[in-house]
């Protein structure tokens, strides 16, 4: 039997508990998941690269420790169905909160699949626990000291805490 691996693409600046819900749900259809860290240019990252793989892999080891084994964490920039061959990933995995996110992500999917026909495009609901949260809300929280334990793992809200402090600090 093949060994079915998955993609998550995603900017995870920073990564939510609706992220580690996500990555959860992906691997009871998936035996492998690479989560693959990438750039988005259309907003300003908060956190570095480096700095949200660090977080993901102590938010794998702490909130995920039952599955770490089956996740690979990488940063990328890249088109996600290049990165998704070179894993050797034959789903994408991308999470749906509301109608709004299914408009870009269908088009997102159509597009994937004429760039690559043979990689399919999975999309998972977000717990309802999770439909509000975003990683824009959750830093727009952040940077006004408010509490982030509900919504962000407990290895996050410090580092997510200064960065938003100093980013704001920097834009006064």
């Amino acid at each position: 039997m093949s060994t079915r691996i998955a993609l998550y693409p995603g900017s995870f600046d920073p990564v939510t508990f609706g992220h580690v819900d996500l990555i959860r749900r992906s691997l009871s259809v998936a035996d492998q998941l690479v989560i693959s860290i990438l750039p988005n240019a259309a907003k300003e990252a908060l956190l570095p690269l480096a700095e949200r793989a660090a977080l993901l892999r102590a938010v794998v080891a702490s909130e995920l420790t039952d599955l770490a084994d089956r996740i690979s964490i990488r940063t990328d920039a890249d088109l996600a169905v290049r990165i998704a061959a070179d894993a050797g990933a034959t789903l994408i995995v991308r999470g749906l909160r509301a109608g709004s996110d299914f408009e870009a992500e269908l088009r997102m999917a159509h597009a994937n699949r004429l760039l690559a026909p043979g990689i399919e495009t999975l999309f998972l609901m977000t717990a309802p626990e999770h439909a509000s949260t975003s990683s824009r809300l959750v830093r727009e929280i952040a940077r006004y000291g408010g509490p982030l334990e509900r919504l962000v793992p407990a290895a996050v809200v410090p580092v997510l805490s200064a960065a938003a402090t100093a980013q704001a600090r920097r834009s006064t």
